[in-house]
């Protein structure tokens, strides 16, 4: 389990492996934010390839070729029982996803949940986290 202590709040970030990528990632997740530095992608996939090794899954078209899935420990995600973040390169930008804020039914679709209006803030404190971990620039 990766831990790094930022200023705004304890965030420990738990590897998905690729054999437990399906049983993990949900509907509820969704887009964070895109960040279109140059390089920054590049640079976060190799720190992520050096720390994690494999992605959590390799897609074979251009517009996506990595995502690494963490499960969250250290933030309130309730009602959801987990929180689950992906770090992904899409159409050349990082993208950062997570079910933050959102949770399924009981027929399986993403509702919002009172951490809805706090995605922003929570996308923030991942890029901090991020920066912090990978120690590439990431913050905007």
């Amino acid at each position: 389990m990766q831990t790094v202590t930022t200023d705004i709040v304890c965030m420990q970030l738990e590897f998905v492996p690729v054999e437990e990528f399906y049983f993990a990632l949900t509907l509820a997740v969704k887009t964070l934010l895109d960040l279109e530095k140059p390089d920054l992608t590049e640079q976060v996939r190799s720190r992520l390839a050096l720390k994690c090794g494999q992605p959590s899954t390799v897609a074979a078209a251009s517009q996506n070729t990595f995502n690494y899935v963490f499960r969250v420990q250290g933030i309130d995600n309730s009602p959801a029982s987990a929180l689950i973040v992906s770090v992904a390169d899409w159409q050349g930008k990082l993208r950062l996803s997570s079910d933050y804020g959102w949770t399924l039914d009981s027929d399986r679709k993403p509702v919002r949940t009172e951490h809805f209006n706090q995605r922003p803030e929570f996308a923030l404190q991942l890029q901090h986290h991020l920066q912090d971990w990978l120690q590439v620039p990431i913050t905007q």
